[in-house]
């Protein structure tokens, strides 16, 4: 169930990252202010960032990497669990290991944001982006593509490789599309919120790596 945000009394640095991440999801890192995320996290002193975080980009900082962090753990640990039955044997398996572990199992009341918030970074701030991971918390992201890889021998190395980069692009932009259509609270999202849902992205991010070569050229 999804948590209600803490008061900015009993936990205001978590407070003011629960806010800076739905703002920056919502207008981009550069459409939102220090004051805004101040006001909006319910501070009275608009120094609250610089206080607890140091900058707005330090604050950016930890929200890219908290969020891939958690992410990170999640895709290992549903890889860990395949890998202790035998798989993951098929390409769809995979795919529904990289799309379930990009859900938050325990958003705020809004919604979940981080999904919305690194794609829009990779397109406006792709440096800053890349800096503050530094080349950790994606080593699950990297067993899946290794499974694929196992799993696709046959196919041609430069035929998978850029399938692989169109299913990235297209894992992150529908999921930051179920993030957008579900924070809209003003109306039901009965497709967005039904169950198969998510088992459909994933056939169709499957499809996009099996599909008969012969049929794309």
């Amino acid at each position: 169930m999804p948590q209600t945000p803490p008061s900015p009394s009993s936990d205001a640095a978590k407070q003011i990252k629960l806010v800076a991440l739905r703002l920056f999801a919502q207008h981009g890192i550069d459409g939102v202010s220090v004051r805004q995320i101040a006001d909006a996290a319910g501070q009275k002193n608009h120094n609250a960032i610089t206080y607890y975080f140091g900058s707005k980009d330090a604050l950016i900082r930890e929200l890219i990497v908290d969020g891939a962090k958690a992410i990170d753990q999640r895709r290992n640990a549903a890889l860990d669990a395949a890998q202790a039955s035998g798989g993951p044997s098929t390409v769809r398996q995979v795919m529904e290991i990289l799309v379930d572990s990009s859900i938050d199992p325990n958003p705020p009341i809004w919604g979940e944001s981080y999904t919305r918030f690194i794609v829009g970074m990779q397109m406006s701030n792709r440096a800053l982006f890349m800096d503050a991971l530094a080349g950790r918390w994606n080593s699950g992201y990297l067993r899946c593509l290794d499974d694929v890889r196992r799993l696709c021998a046959d196919m041609p190395a430069d035929v998978l490789n850029q399938r692989l980069v169109f299913m990235g692009a297209a894992l992150g932009g529908i999921i930051s599309g179920r993030e957008a259509e579900l924070s809209d609270h003003s109306r039901g999202h009965p497709m967005w919120s039904a169950p198969e849902t998510l088992r459909r992205v994933a056939a169709a991010l499957a499809a996009i790596i099996t599909q008969d070569a012969s049929q794309t050229e």
